[in-house]
């Protein structure tokens, strides 16, 4: 098979595309979804949550607003899984890896180690299940926790019994996401809140599930390390690749080659995929980023939640800002250039800016 040659320049434009962040908007919420396969959840709303951040990224204002995404999960267009929004149809590409649980893959000391506590709580599982099944939806509070082996980690998980095995159970099949109410994850048991679609054999689920993602990335590496939620890489889906000035090879999807590309400017979740993988991002786009709310205000160098600023197919900066609700104001701190902008790169930026506050309905302020 021919091992395509790609410029950086190529590499980025397939990238950019692929993520629906060219000039050319989707047509609508669903029409994001099952192109990016995901929207990841992530509480933190310095600016949006992150799965309404990402939409409005492809969308704009005028496009999307949060209620599309509630109302499609209300009623279960998408469905939540794992901490990913999802489309209801894509269920059936999990549901035999689901009845396999945990022995699926390659053995890994984390899974066996699942499987074991798991089995260890059975007693509490099966209270979890009937109680659900008797008055579900239900908050995790108010399940019962029963385990004998508490849930050890250095995290905030350690001792969250019931939240841990109800995640586990989740990959299971045994119970899932019904709703939310004022944020916390309404449980109950899968067969109420899935659409009973047969499920896809692993190994054909595991090879469409490849193609999709490479599909949403456009190229990306063959071979990552072990991600027990949604892998950054793509096994053998799409064509050999190579890429100028950059070591080892990829896999390209072929629809995007040789295609044309317009690009504009757009705003990005530091949960964007993006720029979710943070090594592939320096090597296509040569762009560093960390999230650094985690950081001391000390040692911040873009800000709390700054977001990247993608113009055309090269990543030029980061946006400090934050949304003061209480106040009214979508506050700009600063614009963070990675290369100079020109008069027609601000001009844009400042256009997305405006159309961010917008959408939130926030009154803009910029730096003095």
């Amino acid at each position: 098979m021919t091992v395509h040659e790609l410029s950086r320049t190529d590499a980025r434009r397939i990238a950019v595309r692929a993520q629906l962040l060219d000039a050319a908007r989707p047509a609508g919420l669903l029409d994001v979804v099952r192109r990016l396969t995901l929207l990841q959840i992530d509480p933190t709303a310095a600016v949006a949550p992150t799965a309404d951040l990402v939409a409005w990224s492809r969308l704009g204002s005028s496009a999307y607003a949060p209620a599309d995404l509630t109302a499609a999960l209300r009623d279960r267009t998408l469905l939540e899984l794992q901490a990913m929004i999802r489309p209801a149809e894509d269920l059936a590409l999990y549901r035999a890896e689901m009845a396999e649980w945990p022995e699926r893959g390659t053995p890994s000391s984390w899974r066996e180690y699942h499987g074991k506590w798991v089995a260890a709580n059975d007693a509490c599982r099966r209270d979890i299940l009937d109680r659900l099944g008797a008055s579900g939806p239900l908050p995790s509070r108010e399940l019962p926790d029963t385990c004998e082996l508490p849930w050890r980690s250095s995290g905030w998980t350690n001792n969250r019994n019931v939240t841990k095995l109800l995640e586990l159970m989740v990959q299971r099949g045994e119970v899932a996401v019904a709703g939310r109410r004022n944020g916390d994850r309404l449980w109950d048991l899968a067969a109420r809140v899935c659409p009973g679609t047969p499920a896809v054999p692993v190994t054909e689920a595991l090879r469409v599930r490849d193609e999709r993602r490479l599909r949403a990335l456009g190229i990306a590496r063959a071979r990552g390390p072990e991600c027990p939620v949604e892998p950054a890489d793509v096994g053998e889906a799409g064509e050999p690749a190579v890429v100028e000035g950059v070591r080892g090879k990829w896999r390209v999807d072929p629809a995007q080659l040789g295609q044309p590309f317009e690009g504009r400017a757009a705003l990005l979740s530091p949960f964007d995929r993006l720029i979710h993988d943070r090594r592939r991002t320096l090597e296509l786009f040569g762009f560093e980023y960390q999230l650094e709310m985690y950081k001391p205000a000390a040692k911040r160098r873009w800000g709390y939640f700054a977001l990247p600023v993608l113009y055309g197919d090269r990543l030029v900066g980061k946006l400090d800002a934050t949304a003061d609700r209480k106040a009214g104001i979508f506050k700009v701190n600063a614009t963070h250039e990675d290369e100079p902008f020109s008069k027609d790169m601000t001009a844009e930026v400042g256009h997305e800016i405006a159309d961010l506050a917008r959408w939130l309905d926030l009154e803009l302020i910029r730096p003095e």
